[in-house]
C-alpha cells in the first residue's frame, strides 16, 4: 500500500517538473514582396547561391560549389572584415526558382539564431510580376529554459525579420512594386 502511495507522490513533483524543462520551439517566419519584373529577370538577380549582393547588408559573398546541393558561401556582413555567416546550400532548382540553404556557422552576438534554415522562391504574379517569397525555421540563439533578452524568441525573431524585409525591400526598391 506504501509503494503506489510514493509512486503516485513522484509522478505528483516530476510530471509539472518535466513540463517547464521542455525547451525552446522551434520558429519559423515567411515574407514576401510582389515586383514587377518578370520571375526570369528576378531569379537572375537572386538565383545564384554564389553572389548575394543583391542584399543590402552583404558586403561580400565568397563561396566553393556554384548551385550544386553541398555549395557553401560565407557572407560577410557590413564592411570589410565585418561579422561573416557560413552557409551551405542543400536543395535548388533553377526550373521551380527556388533554393533552400541553412547556416553552418554564425556567431549568436550576430544572428541570435540556432540550427537556422531557409527557402527563397520566386513565382509569378497574374499580372506579370513576380511574387518572392522567403521564408525560415530557426531556434533561438540560447537553447536554456531562462536565455538573456538579446538571444530569445523575439530576438531571433526580430534579428530574421529585419533580415528578410531588408533584401525584399531593396528587390521592391530594385524591380518596383507589382501593380
Amino acid at each position: 500500500m506504501r509503494i503506489p502511495k510514493i509512486l503516485a507522490l513522484v509522478v505528483a513533483l516530476v510530471v509539472p517538473a518535466m513540463a517547464m524543462a521542455h525547451g525552446p520551439s522551434r520558429q519559423k517566419l515567411t515574407l514576401s514582396t510582389d515586383v514587377a519584373a518578370p520571375p526570369a529577370e528576378v531569379w537572375a538577380v537572386i538565383g545564384d547561391f554564389q553572389d548575394m549582393s543583391w542584399h543590402p547588408a552583404i558586403f561580400s559573398t565568397t563561396g566553393q560549389g556554384g548551385n550544386e546541393i553541398d555549395a557553401t558561401r560565407q557572407l560577410t556582413l557590413g564592411q570589410e572584415g565585418g561579422p561573416t555567416i557560413d552557409e551551405i546550400l542543400y536543395k535548388y532548382s533553377a526550373e521551380k526558382m527556388s533554393y533552400s540553404y541553412r547556416i553552418e556557422q554564425v556567431d549568436v552576438a550576430v544572428l541570435p539564431v540556432t540550427n537556422y534554415s531557409s527557402h527563397l522562391t520566386v513565382t509569378p504574379l497574374d499580372s506579370g510580376g513576380s511574387h518572392i517569397e522567403w521564408k525560415g525555421a530557426f531556434y533561438r540563439g540560447d537553447p536554456l529554459n531562462d536565455p538573456p533578452e538579446n538571444l530569445n524568441d523575439e530576438a531571433a525573431i526580430a534579428a530574421v525579420t529585419g533580415v528578410y524585409q531588408a533584401g525584399l525591400d531593396a528587390l521592391a526598391e530594385r524591380f518596383g512594386a507589382a501593380n
